[in-house]
């Protein structure tokens, strides 16, 4: 090795160059905007696999999940494998998952103003409606409690009579049992 300032500029512009590429790489790795990304193409060929396999083709969505690293990656594909198992060959379990993500997604996603005027157009449109419905279930109660309260009386006059006979009941068996306990005693002394 010579020590000449050409060779010495010309190793420090090198290791520059290397040091310039391997900073470049370690900047685009550690981009949120390159993770979100990199994260986004693991959950679709998760999502694609489980498609795959739900649908009865023969692609694994383990596998295409699992080609990409990453503990996030893994834990997707992971949840994408059990539920590609549970779900494999029911097209109604593909429609309720498929429901549940778009239903998660539009969670995530802020109404729009438009979305908003027309939520609160629907709801002033719906506010007759919503106080007939409250005075027809009023009335439907109304007429109800009159029938309802009749029910009860019956119920009440039925027990208080049912009460009533059993009592008569049980004072005529008492009467019959000191009859015949009277009876026997007279026997039992005619033949002593």
């Amino acid at each position: 090795m010579s020590d000449s300032p050409e060779e010495i500029r010309a190793r420090i512009e090198a290791s520059r160059l290397e040091l310039s590429s391997d900073v470049d790489a370690l900047a685009d790795k550690v981009t949120p905007a390159k993770i979100a990304e990199r994260q986004t193409e693991k959950v679709k060929g998760a999502l694609g696999g489980i498609r795959d396999k739900v649908m009865g083709a023969a692609s694994d969505a383990k596998s295409s999940a699992g080609d990409a690293g990453g503990s996030v990656g893994d834990s997707v594909s992971g949840q994408a494998q059990k539920v590609a198992d549970k779900a494999s060959g029911n097209p109604f379990a593909v429609g309720l998952i498929a429901f549940g993500v778009g239903l998660l997604v539009s969670s995530l996603i802020p109404a729009s103003t438009t979305e908003k005027e027309v939520a609160s157009n629907i709801k002033e449109k719906a506010a007759p409606l919503v106080e007939g419905v409250q005075d027809a279930a009023k009335e439907v109660a109304g007429n109800l409690k009159e029938p309802a309260q009749q029910a009860a009386a019956a119920v009440k006059d039925s027990a208080t009579d049912a009460v009533g006979t059993v009592r008569e009941e049980a004072t005529t068996a008492t009467s019959d049992i000191k009859d015949q306990a009277g009876q026997a005693r007279h026997v039992v002394q005619d033949e002593a």
